[in-house]
């Protein structure tokens, strides 16, 4: 019987972290975090990281473990997960992966596409061209080298279009064409447990939890890190928020509502991810008692 990888997803605030850990406790394994920015170190506040506390309460894998000049990717993430679950299946049968970052918990569950690894010269180079010529300008680049890819990309997602456009000019060829988008197969199991609630009541918490952050020094923590603001790690709501604020485009009130109105529109972008996986069991986080049951079926496979 294959070893069982249970997996924790849902949006922004639904509150997995809380849950993850009476999972882990259950099924006496530790938790491989699959938040892309929680993996970032010196970002606790914002990004909601787990506590000292709860680390201490059930072990924890890819929280803080890299510095805000890094790079890393989802690729990069499969590799690691894939690597620490080989390790971790030796001594126990089950494992438990729980965030809400769609393209890492893809990456494990499903696998990434065999894309070339930009070079550290066609990296600088795009991002100069960012910086000087702006995002418009670049997707009208991306239009003309890659219309595929161009048709399917969130234009607003500098991110997206850039590693779009070094794979184009490092290789000479479309991104599109190394999408190929076909999973691949896994050496275990895999359970998804997906939490949701009533859009009003998801949307009433993630406000209260951006008061709680900034209650907390989201602030002091955003002005700590300000001098990184141009990394990736830092190119995420709640920072970029208040980095605007910090340069006197806005005030403290209008920079917190808008890392609400943000947050609230990427539980959304979630949420519509999420939804095209036929493979999730969906739960209210309150129904303790259906979730237990479906653990308690799976791991008496």
């Amino acid at each position: 019987m294959k070893p069982l990888l249970v997996v924790l997803i849902g949006p922004t605030g639904v509150g997995k972290t809380e849950l993850s850990l009476s999972m882990a406790e259950f099924l006496h394994t530790p938790i491989l975090n699959a938040d892309s920015r929680q993996l970032f170190r010196d970002l606790p506040i914002g990004t909601a990281a787990p506590t000292a506390e709860q680390q201490r309460r059930v072990k924890h894998y890819f929280v803080g473990t890299l510095s805000l000049t890094d790079y890393y990717s989802a690729a990069q993430y499969e590799t690691d997960a894939l690597r620490l679950l080989g390790e971790l299946f030796t001594h126990h049968p089950y494992a438990l992966l729980a965030g809400g970052s769609m393209m890492y918990i893809d990456a494990v569950c499903k696998g990434i596409d065999d894309i070339p690894t930009v070079d550290e010269d066609t990296r600088r180079l795009m991002l100069e061209r960012y910086e000087e010529a702006g995002l418009e300008a670049l997707c009208k680049e991306l239009r003309l080298l890659d219309p595929e890819y161009y048709r399917s990309v969130d234009l607003k997602n500098p991110k997206r279009v850039i590693h779009a456009l070094e794979i184009c000019y490092m290789t000479g060829k479309p991104y599109s064409s190394f999408r190929t988008s076909q999973a691949k197969e896994r050496p275990f199991d895999i359970l998804k447990i997906g939490l949701r609630r009533e859009r009003e009541e998801l949307y009433g918490r993630i406000n209260r939890r951006v008061d709680e952050m900034v209650a907390q020094g989201l602030e002091d923590e955003a002005r700590r890190v300000l001098p990184y603001r141009h990394t990736n790690a830092l190119n995420t709501v709640g920072y970029k928020e208040m980095f605007q604020y910090m340069d006197g485009e806005w005030d403290l009130e209008t920079a917190v509502e808008k890392i609400k109105q943000h947050t609230r529109i990427y539980s959304r972008k979630q949420m519509t991810w999420f939804r095209r996986d036929p493979d999730i069991h969906w739960f209210h986080p309150d129904d303790r008692a259906g979730i237990k049951n479906l653990l308690e079926k799976a791991v008496i496979r």
